[in-house]
């Protein structure tokens, strides 16, 4: 992760003897260990690699979203409750435990007004990484591990559960002191099982999307796919040019960073009157200069998929032309040279 950890601490939400959601709160900041330092870039990571993200700014006072029924979507004082805390905290950062037991009651009272109920190790990272300041929260459960030791016994352990990260928010502490105008200082997952994390998790800190990153994914490739077919490239020059995005992604991914567009357009090929950034500044919907990657666009690039009406199909881009061969007047596909198993299978049902 190659960042600064300011502050780690870890609360938890629990369900108590009286069955009521309570916080169980630590009292002080985990001092910055090795160990510490190597969750905070496993927590980052699983983040950064999680798709189906949604970036916004906090929702103002007088611009809250209402329902249909003219009533408020969100708890108005809550929207400011968390903000307020948030400032004090950037302004006083020795407050910081202070501030995560505040802001992890805020999210109890954000899941009893959702009539949810989720429990977990509500964990508050605040760190540096590239000369940017950032704060993550995210609220994970555990699962039980079986190790074997040098005895060859079975030791059972508790470890967080990274993988199903499904509740975390980001804040670009630096963007939101600098440019806060933007409201693309917020990143949060989305989505869980069809429903949105919105429901509780946006409402606890008060955010209101207005990015969606997703769609900002796919209308990159789209946009790129467009502009090569403008140069007028041939198959293999456009397949190594949709290999050169794959690989900025996987980079971007990674790193944790933003896809920048114009970055990827010097990576394009281009003439002197035009490139991939001026291109895509004369559609009818510009990309946004920035957003974050989607891990799921890397099969895009690589792979055709498709399936309906009982078929399912899948094969790789860079066969499109040589092995795969498809007629638009007839709507036929042509495929030279069967994968062996399901030749076989092909063979056997005639």
């Amino acid at each position: 992760m190659s960042a600064v950890i300011h502050h780690f601490v870890v609360h938890r939400l629990s369900i108590n003897e009286q069955q009521e959601l309570v916080v169980n709160p630590r009292n002080a900041c985990f001092d910055v260990s090795a160990d510490i330092e190597e969750l905070a870039h496993q927590i980052n990571h699983a983040f950064n690699t999680k798709p189906g993200k949604g970036v916004g700014g906090f929702i103002e006072a007088d611009n809250i979203p209402e329902t249909e029924d003219n009533e408020s979507s969100v708890d108005a004082e809550q929207v400011l409750q968390f903000r307020t805390l948030l400032q004090n905290m950037m302004e006083n950062p020795d407050n910081f435990v202070e501030f995560s037991v505040k802001s992890s009651e805020l999210l109890k009272k954000s899941l009893l007004n959702a009539g949810t109920v989720e429990t977990g190790f509500v964990i508050f990272s605040h760190y540096e990484f590239l000369a940017t300041e950032y704060l993550m929260i995210s609220l994970l459960n555990t699962r039980e591990h079986v190790e074997i030791n040098a005895n060859l016994e079975l030791n059972h352990s508790d470890h967080l559960d990274l993988a199903k990260m499904q509740l975390a928010v980001r804040i670009d502490l630096t963007q939101l002191h600098t440019t806060p105008e933007q409201n693309r200082y917020i990143a949060f997952i989305k989505g869980r099982m069809g429903r949105k994390v919105s429901d509780f998790f946006m409402n606890f800190v008060g955010c209101q999307e207005l990015v969606d990153v997703k769609q900002q994914n796919k209308q990159l490739l789209n946009s790129v796919d467009e502009y090569l077919s403008s140069e007028q490239l041939d198959p293999q020059e456009k397949q190594q040019n949709r290999e050169v995005v794959a690989q900025y992604y996987k980079e971007k991914i990674e790193q944790g960073e933003d896809i920048q567009l114009r970055e990827l357009a010097d990576k394009l090929p281009k003439d002197s009157d035009n490139d991939f950034y001026q291109f895509n500044q004369q559609t009818d919907a510009p990309l946004e200069e920035n957003f974050q990657a989607d891990k799921t666009m890397l099969k895009s690039l690589a792979k055709f998929t498709g399936q309906g009406g009982g078929i399912s199909l899948s094969f790789d881009r860079k066969l499109f032309g040589e092995r795969v061969m498809y007629n638009p007047e007839t709507d036929t596909l042509m495929i030279k040279g069967i994968p062996p198993n399901l030749k076989d299978q092909l063979l056997k049902a005639k």
